[in-house]
């Protein structure tokens, strides 16, 4: 008997969750947050400093209005930079205008002497002295006048360069005594294969131009790419009055043979002399300028293996066109392309390299020579992006992640260290929050803003020891509280091999109620080069605010093979496995949470995704029919073979092949080619049980609609049941009144199979929800 009515209860329990309605209503409501006032209110501090001294303003918002104040670090002082109604009360004696004090929206700048500033208002030109609030009127021109975009002039003003079709011009400046005939100094430029910045060649006209001078004298470089060979793709504009129209572009593909090819060139207005530079290494490498010495003699540049495991720091010398190797770097299975940091200290005197060598992104100081002198940082951590380097106190500033055993690994701290010592690294933000710093300019001083999802922004000043020395701006959150507006919560779950930590946040519904049991959504993005994961403070995740109003609970986590913040091993894991890698892990993590919390209905799962995410999304559905119900896979990249080469050759791989050609008249030559093979969504086709629906942009050339076409003809031919849009006009990303198009249509999905309601799905409720907006 008591079995008996444990099954009875259990299945009056399904019952109830089955007839579960969607609440529209609410997710509407949150809708409104994005369109309120309140969205303008401020968060974090944003400090301005001063004539590169350690004094700064800021501007912050609360429903008091704009307020500006001035911070004086040395005095341990904040006041108002001025009084909104006593400035516009002056202005409007002049211009008989009337404002409203607390919307003022000011932009302006300090003049040299730190105290007077300049503003532009109503058609006049003001100074205002913020000590003695005398203000005058300047002129009525408008702010400063700026030269057209494409004029580009040397360092002495002598020369100017441009684009004219697809070569380089130049033409001198008469205010120098230079001669105006325009000077062509390339004649085989083309289509693909320019100079022109504006991808314009077809026009009449000067154009900006795909070239720099070098800092010092009358040199130029540019490093040009020639995309001729390149295979095209196309697009069909069916909204292109008044016939649809035909866009084509090129576009890289994973394992192409035909790739963009890098040149480097030098030239000299002097001599009128351009000159192509020899800074081959490997077939089909990849260039990336870095750095020109001040006296332009120096320029450096990075090329990348195309198997992405090897790369150089190379130095050329512009006046011989030699090439010097200074650093030469290895790494297997790929080098972290999307983290890397080269630093050039005293104008080349010094270089701060950011390798992973050890397993650890770390920073190694480097002579001009390439001579390592120091290893700056090591350990079991990351060191992230550099906020600042003191070459005069031989300190970096940087951010560490996962160095703190009681700081998540995700969020941004600051640390110093000594350039010239091994591990003398000092904590600067001891909180466990994410940071964001802005360092005044002698360093002495350091704006703070950290937060978490759960903890609102705290705004501080802190002095070099991280020591906080002034509060400032405290956000004003009031009204979205009223509004029943809830922050995520962070929890922390184990991946599939029980041992690595994985993190991630949970939206609630504001009606939330811990007594009943709600499906779970698993909003994902598989990385590998970054975890679409919050970790600050924000009021702007709307999809997954909203979709959570909608009844349910919405999880975002990372997992193995998703960031090289979490090093070297957690983020190469999906290598050479782009399709399969981060499943296991997600439905792990949700399998944990629904054992965890009894509000958790672990048997009602929805997974969605976005570009990389509806790639996952798509996977998961397929290889997992038996856990989720439902999936929304959107813009999804299902088929890498016709993908962008760069990012699926770097993060999945690509084989280097090579024999040699038997030639007996011209000699044998050596051929090298290049493969990838990547699994696809369509393979798992067959797998799939129902609850998907696919969406695709009609005009994106990121993620092409043929990935979205491929799936969908191979779920037919399996006679699958399945829904699709296809978005007109979008690109991308969903925006505009597509954008809310497809929301809506991904909470009535999401409803009609988690929550058992269908009662939205048909085109009323969508005409009533836009108008009740």
């Amino acid at each position: 008997m008591k079995k008996f009515l444990v099954l009875l209860f259990l299945v009056f329990v399904g019952s109830i969750n089955a007839q579960q309605k969607a609440n529209y209503a609410l997710a509407e409501r949150f809708r409104e947050l994005t369109t309120m006032p309140i969205v303008k209110y401020s968060l974090d501090v944003h400090s301005r400093y001063i004539n590169n001294t350690d004094r700064f303003w800021y501007s912050f918002w609360t429903e008091e209005g704009n307020k500006y104040y001035l911070v004086d670090p040395d005095k341990r002082t904040k006041r108002l930079l001025f009084d909104n109604a006593e400035l516009l009360a002056k202005v409007s004696e002049i211009t008989r205008r009337a404002r409203d004090p607390k919307l003022l929206d000011l932009q302006f700048e300090f003049d040299l002497d730190g105290e007077t500033i300049r503003f532009y208002m109503d058609g006049r030109n003001f100074t205002y002295n913020i000590y003695t609030k005398e203000l005058e009127v300047v002129g009525s021109q408008k702010g400063k006048s700026y030269p057209p975009y494409w004029m580009y002039y040397s360092a002495d003003s002598a020369y100017m360069l441009y684009a004219r079709h697809h070569n380089l011009y130049a033409v001198g400046n008469p205010a120098k005594g230079k001669d105006t005939t325009e000077i062509q100094l390339t004649n085989d430029g083309e289509k693909y294969y320019s100079f022109n910045r504006e991808d314009e060649g077809e026009m009449e006209g000067r154009f900006g131009c795909e070239a720099y001078w070098l800092k010092k004298g009358h040199r130029f470089y540019a490093i040009r790419e020639d995309a001729r060979k390149v295979e095209e793709l196309w697009l069909i504009d069916a909204l292109a009055n008044p016939r649809p129209k035909l866009k084509t572009y090129k576009a890289e593909l994973a394992g192409d043979k035909n790739v963009i090819q890098y040149e480097l060139i030098i030239g000299d207005l002097d001599t009128k002399e351009v000159r192509k530079i020899d800074i081959s290494r490997w077939k089909d490498q990849y260039i990336d300028f870095l750095y020109t010495s001040n006296d332009g003699l120096r320029l450096y540049f990075q090329r990348y293996k195309r198997t992405w495991d090897e790369t150089e720091i190379c130095m050329v010398n512009t006046e011989t066109g030699d090439v010097k190797v200074l650093i030469h770097e290895e790494d297997k299975p790929y080098l972290d392309y999307q983290m890397r940091a080269i630093h050039f200290l005293n104008d080349g005197n010094e270089i701060l390299f950011r390798s992973e060598r050890t397993g650890w992104g770390h920073y190694y100081l480097y002579d001009k020579d390439g001579n390592l002198k120091n290893q700056v940082t090591s350990g079991p951590w990351v060191a992230g992006p550099i906020q600042k380097i003191d070459t005069a106190k031989r300190q970096i500033y940087f951010v560490g992640l996962g160095k703190e055993k009681n700081i998540d690994p995700y969020y941004y701290v600051l640390y110093r260290a000594d350039l010239d010592k091994k591990d003398a690294v000092t904590l600067l933000t001891p909180e466990d929050a994410s940071h964001d710093v802005a360092i005044s300019p002698s360093s002495r001083y350091f704006v703070d803003s950290y937060s978490r999802v759960d903890l609102e922004p705290v705004n501080v000043l802190r002095d070099r020891q991280g020591k906080v020395i002034m509060e400032l701006g405290k956000p004003d959150l009031r009204r979205v509280y009223e509004m029943g507006w809830r922050a995520p919560e962070r929890f922390k779950v184990k991946a599939a091999d029980g041992v690595t930590d994985i993190y991630g946040i949970m939206w609630k519904p504001a009606d939330f109620d811990s007594t009943k049991c709600y499906p779970i959504i698993s909003t994902v993005y598989p990385g590998p080069f970054y975890e679409y994961v919050q970790t600050r403070f924000t009021l702007d995740d709307d999809l997954n605010t909203r979709l959570a109003q909608v009844g349910f609970i919405v999880v975002a986590m990372g997992h193995r093979g998703g960031t090289p913040m979490r090093g070297k091993a957690y983020h190469t894991y999906g290598y050479g496995n782009q399709r399969d890698y981060p499943l296991a892990d997600d439905k792990y993590a949700i399998e944990q949470l629904a054992d965890r919390y009894p509000f958790i209905n672990g048997k009602k799962v929805g997974m969605y995704g976005h570009s990389g995410g509806g790639f996952m999304t798509a996977a998961a559905i397929c290889t997992y029919p038996d856990f989720y119900s439902a999936a929304v896979a959107c813009a999804g990249n299902h088929d890498n073979n016709i993908y962008n080469k760069g990012f699926v050759e770097i993060h999945y791989g690509v084989k280097e092949n090579k024999r040699v050609i038997k030639d007996s008249v011209n000699g044998d030559r050596e051929e090298i080619t290049f493969e990838t093979k990547s699994k696809t969504n369509q393979e798992l086709a067959k797998n799939y049980k129902g609850g998907l629906l696919i969406v695709t942009g009609d005009m994106d050339k990121t993620v092409h609609p043929s990935h979205t076409f491929r799936v969908v003809e191979a779920l037919i031919q399996a006679r699958k049941n399945f829904d699709m849009i296809v978005l007109p006009g979008s690109t991308h990303g969903f925006f505009g009144e597509n954008g809310d198009f497809f929301e809506r249509k991904m909470w009535f999905h999401f409803a009609k199979y988690l929550l058992g309601d269908d009662s939205a799905d048909y085109q009323g409720d969508i005409d009533y929800f836009m108008k009740k907006r």
